[in-house]
């Protein structure tokens, strides 16, 4: 287990052993997030880097990362605990109830990531990543309100669960609706945007260091260049990384346009945009590429 980091530069250099470029806006407040104890709320474009940010952190410090995927209809039940009602049956019938208070024990609790991100954890106060906070119910999020102030949960057959010592927590949302301020203001704000050349070829030697120097840098030019057109989904970093994978398993060694039609599955991921991007439209950004980086 690693201590929390006592500088903005000890962050940076945590996140980048484990393969996590930040820019410096981010470790500052990575840093006041991990120094304050403050939850710390992600916004940006999907694939930007918002989910690895947590697992970094996670690994930098040798901490549990504990997940809680959002999506629409998520309810306390499925994120806090649920009651294993088949256990509870079967201790019925045994004649093994001990009364209602021995039904509603640990015994027959189901733990969900809320909760257990309030339990002991060997290492250290776990990671808890609450991703694409954008994508559940106004209901939730109120839910939520209890956790992120006083760090506990409260099973109303159980009582409340406060944590001994507070989770890092971070939130992520691609912004598909405004997350309620009265959450936003009990975290630090970060909104994290695509990088610029420079970081992002950074990003990519340490994530893909076989890639050459100059088909990294090919790479790199060529999906910031296609960010800058008109599409339904610009690619993030992620598919940065992706393509250049991709491009590695079939020995590429240099961009051509009959490659880039062959693996632009790999950084669009709508056909309209694939269809924009074919042809002599891949030919001519790739020359301007190739004038830029000379």
């Amino acid at each position: 287990m690693t201590g929390i980091p006592g500088s903005i530069d000890e962050v940076e250099r945590l996140l980048a052993g484990q393969g996590y470029v930040a820019a410096r806006s981010l470790a500052v407040v990575v840093f006041l997030a991990l120094k304050l104890g403050k939850p710390l709320f992600l916004e940006g474009e999907a694939g930007v880097g918002k989910t690895e940010i947590a697992k970094a952190i996670s690994a930098a410090l040798g901490r549990r990362l504990i997940r809680l995927q959002c999506y629409e209809g998520l309810d306390a039940a499925s994120a806090v605990a649920e009651w294993n009602f088949a256990a509870q049956m079967i201790a019925i019938r045994a004649g093994e109830t001990g009364g209602r208070e021995h039904l509603f024990s640990e015994e027959f609790l189901i733990e969900r990531p809320l909760l257990a991100a309030m339990r002991p954890q060997v290492g250290g106060a776990p990671v808890l990543l609450i991703d694409e906070l954008d994508r559940t119910d106004e209901p939730f999020e109120a839910y939520l309100l209890e956790a992120l102030s006083d760090f506990q949960v409260t099973i109303p057959e159980l009582g409340t669960v406060k944590a001994p010592s507070p989770p890092i927590v971070i939130l992520t949302s691609n912004r598909t609706r405004e997350v309620h301020d009265a959450l936003k203001r009990r975290c630090l704000y970060h909104w994290v945007d695509y990088p610029g050349f420079e970081r992002e070829l950074q990003i990519l030697n340490a994530r893909v260091p076989e890639a050459s120097a100059q088909l990294s840098r090919e790479i790199v030019a060529f999906v910031q260049r296609l960010r800058a057109e008109d599409l339904f989904k610009k690619p993030g970093v992620a598919e940065t990384i992706d393509w250049a994978k991709c491009l590695l398993a079939l020995d590429v060694i240099q961009l051509s346009p009959e490659v880039i039609a062959d693996t632009l599955g790999a950084v669009l991921k709508y056909q309209d945009d694939i269809q924009k991007l074919s042809g002599l439209e891949a030919r001519r950004i790739l020359d301007e590429v190739r004038k830029g980086l000379q």
